[in-house]
């Protein structure tokens, strides 16, 4: 958000013959020095906050970042620029219009390389928050990518964190999806428990499938079609041949965008392998002993 400041000078004119003001040559403008341009305030890339946006707008009055080794609820990774013609609207972008998902695109790639791993592959999630109204109209330009740690798969609980997130994902991170025992609600799964993979599970993540560009309502009622997706995943995973036998080899289990999210061009799909029958270590490259046909 830009603050103009505006300042008056009185000028009073003398009478001819009578003194100007003080000054080597009478000039009324010797000792006034030049006033700093107005500047537009831009967040800060690799800070932390003690709270979560609410919503896609961040406001300068509600802009307070602390330390990230003190606890916080999110934490800016980077600061992208709209640029061309996607900052030449009167207003901040739409949820849903192409420079909101030139924005999403930075994100999402930024934050893996933040992170050290693709972040899909762990319990986070990217916020993209924006300038207020008054602000673009005041210049400002930027976008803001955010990271939150979450307590589980299902993002029923954001963690509060005295620690920063980058490299948070390389090998070895806790953060990381694994090994799940499905909870089922009817037949629906309602929680994905995290077990260790030596211990008896039936669901493993696998990868992410990039679903394709459909409106949302043509992506949420296709299931067949995120199923196969997610099936040729685990096949790459598990490094068995993904033909008319992998029916016969697993399930899916699969969690896709908000059509929030798929507003702003978020097309991740999470990707987990389903089996009817309790495994008690990964498939991860087991090959076909390891993911056999049923």
């Amino acid at each position: 958000m830009m603050r103009r400041w505006a300042f008056v000078v009185v000028m009073v004119l003398f009478a001819a013959g009578c003194g100007g003001p003080a000054g080597t040559d009478g000039s009324l403008v010797d000792d006034w020095s030049a006033q700093a341009e107005p500047k537009v305030f831009v967040p800060a890339a690799q800070t932390c906050h003690p709270t979560n946006a609410a919503d896609s707008t961040s406001s300068m009055t509600l802009y307070n970042p602390v330390v990230c080794d003190k606890s916080h609820a999110s934490e800016t990774f980077h600061v992208g620029q709209f640029g061309g013609a996607n900052a030449s609207g009167s207003k901040p972008p739409a949820a849903d219009s192409p420079a909101a998902r030139v924005a999403w695109g930075e994100c999402d790639t930024k934050a893996s390389e933040y992170v050290g791993a693709p972040w899909r592959s762990g319990r986070l999630y990217v916020t993209v928050l924006l300038p207020t109204d008054a602000a673009w109209a005041g210049g400002a330009r930027w976008f803001r990518c955010d990271l939150t740690e979450t307590s589980d798969l299902e993002l029923r609980a954001d963690v509060r964190r005295t620690a920063s997130l980058r490299d948070a994902m390389k090998a070895g991170s806790p953060l990381a999806h694994g090994c799940y025992q499905p909870i089922m609600k009817g037949d629906d799964v309602d929680v994905m428990k995290p077990v260790d993979c030596g211990q008896a599970h039936r669901a493993e993540f696998v990868g992410v499938w990039a679903a394709p560009e459909t409106p949302y309502a043509d992506f949420e009622k296709n299931d067949e079609r995120a199923h196969r997706g997610c099936l040729i995943a685990v096949a790459s995973y598990a490094k068995v041949p993904f033909d008319g036998n992998m029916k016969y080899r697993a399930g899916t289990i699969f969690y896709y965008p908000t059509e929030y999210e798929w507003g702003w061009g978020d097309r991740g799909v999470k990707c987990f392998m389903w089996s009817d029958r309790d495994l008690k270590k990964s498939i991860k490259a087991a090959g076909p002993s390891g993911l056999p046909i049923r």
